[in-house]
């Protein structure tokens, strides 16, 4: 069992995937020749060759309207954009077909294509690089929305989404692509879509959270066990939509203390529906206010401040303090 990284392990997936399936097919820009911006399909058009690895024009819109007639008559293409912020070209195509084919053709049709792209602040880069709008395509009826936070469930997920009957966001941590190596097996592996996974255990305190933000609310709960004795149970949601609220609404019944943590704006933020969910299933065991901490209503800054936007640990652990100390 190799150490990865997100990049490596994504790698991996499509490697397998295209092997597996002829069918299976990857296009976008410089995803061929130069192995895509942050190489992620490195490799694959040598083995493959430029038929089933196609480098695009630079044409967001084309690339996903391209992906979407691919699926339609019969192949599973998984197209990149280089950046989420370059995929509101895109929208259109997503959300008028790809998203509506199945009902439109009441059930004749399916999209089976993937639409991946690199997401978030943490690396330093200029504007339209580094924004988290998942809700924008979380909100989107007919599109499932995928958000890794590990090489190895990065890797099973990228192949459920490929084998998925319908369009499928994935959205790609790229603070995470290569901050971190874990143990990824050889053999095949997936990872249900639509489910969260408990990643930590505790009694005291539970915190949702996905996708880059795993990793600081990993280390504030490994600190605050340090410092206060507390516990905490910490769940990665790896699916904003369809967002799996069982495991989140139980640990809350157990807990009584929330805290939700992403990157993306504060205001109609996936945390928004994450709390509406916990107040409609579990108010009654909840013994404080549900706090967020998230990044802020304003377009990410640049690298300079980049870091004074994003949350960190000492943000997670000041709202998970401010959360256990509370007092009806």
């Amino acid at each position: 069992m190799a150490k990865l990284t997100m990049v490596q392990a994504i790698n991996l997936a499509l490697h397998q995937e295209m092997k597996k399936d002829e069918d299976v097919v990857v296009l976008g820009e410089d995803v061929g020749v130069d192995g895509g911006v942050f190489r992620v399909t490195d490799g694959l058009i040598d083995e493959f060759g430029e038929e089933r690895v196609m480098d695009t024009p630079l044409a967001e819109s084309g690339i996903a309207g391209f992906a979407i007639g691919m699926a339609l008559y019969g192949l599973k293409p998984v197209a990149e954009i280089q950046f989420s912020g370059f995929a509101y070209i895109a929208f259109h195509q997503m959300e008028a077909h790809a998203a509506r084919l199945r009902g439109r053709s009441g059930g004749r049709f399916t999209v089976p294509m993937v639409l991946r792209m690199p997401y978030g602040g943490g690396v330093r880069a200029l504007e339209h690089h580094s924004e988290s709008r998942e809700a924008y395509w979380a909100h989107t009826p007919g599109l499932k929305t995928v958000i890794p936070s590990t090489p190895r469930n990065a890797r099973s997920l990228l192949v459920s989404a490929i084998r998925d009957p319908d369009p499928v966001i994935f959205y790609e941590p790229k603070a995470s692509y290569r901050a971190f190596k874990e143990e990824v097996p050889d053999e095949e592996e997936t990872f249900p879509i639509g489910e969260s996974q408990i990643v930590r255990e505790g009694d005291d305190l539970t915190v949702i959270a996905y996708g880059a933000m795993m990793r600081p609310t990993l280390e504030a709960a490994d600190k605050l066990k340090e410092d206060d004795g507390i516990d905490c149970e910490v769940i990665d949601l790896l699916t904003i939509s369809p967002l799996d609220d069982a495991k989140f609404t139980k640990s809350a019944q157990k807990t009584g203390r929330i805290l939700v943590v992403h990157e993306a704006p504060r205001s109609f933020g996936p945390g928004a529906e994450i709390i509406t969910r916990l107040v409609e299933k579990s108010f009654v065991y909840l013994e404080a206010p549900v706090r967020r901490v998230t990044g802020y209503d304003v377009v990410i800054p640049l690298y300079q401040r980049e870091f004074d936007y994003l949350p960190g640990v000492d943000r997670i652990v000041s709202a998970a303090r401010e959360t256990l100390d509370f007092k009806a």
